[in-house]
């Protein structure tokens, strides 16, 4: 299946098929390659790209960082410049990442800086990155104060999933990927979410016609998105509904410690929070339905849908006032009206968010 991004000169294709790894033509790849992962996907999946690549005649670098949120840092973004360095990399080549989001806003951020910006091609192999992170765009490392708060926008030539990755995924990683496939179906498609009560057992299973069909979807849902609003330059445009959960979600992460808390984990606990926080503030309709249904969906998944007790409130709303969603220290948040549609909640109160949390 080919579901296209539209962006008019920087449209792209995602391509998804079983096996498409072992099997996609490389000629559209330039002679340089830089292969980025990390440590535990390289031998499963870069390193036999590599030998692909270098039989086919191209000039291949291999870099592999650590595994987890520990390697998205400024520190590992400097030694993957030194090893292009050290390897010639010039302007004409490009950047293949091969992994997790971790790798893919990585390695897209090596992509998007390194002499100004060269071509960058997504291969993902969990599920969260399937569905959402290489899609669109967003490239980025994190602070230590908050997530992704170093970034830029840069578009991908062309995104390459092949489900049949995900059968080494441990099952942790599946659930946390989940989250985001649930995010659409509040978001943006009352069907989908539907389907997703029926089929999650066998999503969880591994089911090729599910996961075939949850990815195909997510990615329709994301490239209608990210076609209507590339860069997210108002905070009140389409591209801002994606960030459902993300604002508490991405400050539970921080706060946590990198890696403690895998992203998924929090946008469900984010997810639950602004659930409540619509009911509080009387913006969803049947609200208790939409929070039953929700939290019993990312339940059966085995998600948590509950904030860490062991941090305190101020340091969250801190990090929540940082995070790149927020405007002049004002904290918005993406708040569902009905299953399907989301708005956007500007300057919402502490008070209102403590007792969310509270509930």
């Amino acid at each position: 299946m080919i579901i296209t991004v539209p962006l008019r000169e920087r449209a792209y294709n995602i391509e998804i098929e079983n096996g498409l790894l072992q099997t996609f033509d490389t000629s559209f790849l330039p002679h340089e390659i830089a292969l980025l992962s990390n440590q535990i996907v390289a031998p499963l999946y870069a390193a036999p790209l590599a030998q692909r690549l270098r039989a086919a005649g191209h000039r291949v670098l291999e870099f592999a960082a650590p595994e987890g949120e520990g390697a998205k840092t400024l520190e590992w973004t400097s030694r993957a410049y030194d090893a292009l360095a050290e390897f010639g990399f010039g302007r004409s080549g490009a950047v293949v990442a091969v992994g997790g989001g971790v790798v893919g806003d990585w390695a897209g951020f090596v992509a998007a800086t390194w002499m100004r910006g060269v071509d960058l091609v997504q291969i993902p192999t969990t599920l969260l990155a399937c569905v959402d992170s290489a899609v669109g765009g967003k490239t980025g490392v994190n602070h230590a104060r908050a997530k992704n708060l170093i970034g830029a926008f840069h578009q991908p030539k062309r995104v390459l999933i092949d489900p049949q990755c995900l059968q080494t995924l441990p099952l942790r990683e599946l659930r946390a990927g989940l989250a985001e496939v649930v995010k659409y179906g509040v978001i943006a498609d009352a069907n989908f979410f539907a389907w997703l009560e029926d089929n999650i057992e066998k999503a969880l299973k591994l089911e090729p016609s599910a996961i075939e069909h949850i990815i195909a979807r997510s990615c329709q849902i994301k490239a209608q998105i990210v076609g209507e609003d590339e860069r997210e330059s108002d905070a009140s445009g389409a591209r801002a509904t994606l960030n459902y959960g993300h604002t508490f979600g991405h400050a539970t992460e921080a706060t946590s410690g990198y890696g403690k808390v895998l992203h998924g984990e929090a946008i469900s606990i984010g997810m639950t929070t602004a659930a409540h926080l619509a009911k509080l503030l009387n913006l969803c309709d049947d609200a208790d339905a939409l929070i039953a249904r929700q939290t019993r969906l990312l339940e059966r998944i085995g998600l948590p849908t509950r904030s860490p007790r062991d941090t305190a409130f101020e340091t969250l709303w801190d990090a929540m006032v940082l995070d790149k969603k927020s405007r002049d220290g004002v904290v918005n948040f993406i708040l569902p009206v009905r299953l399907g549609e989301v708005r956007l909640v500007r300057d919402v109160k502490k008070d209102d968010v403590r007792a969310a949390l509270e509930t």
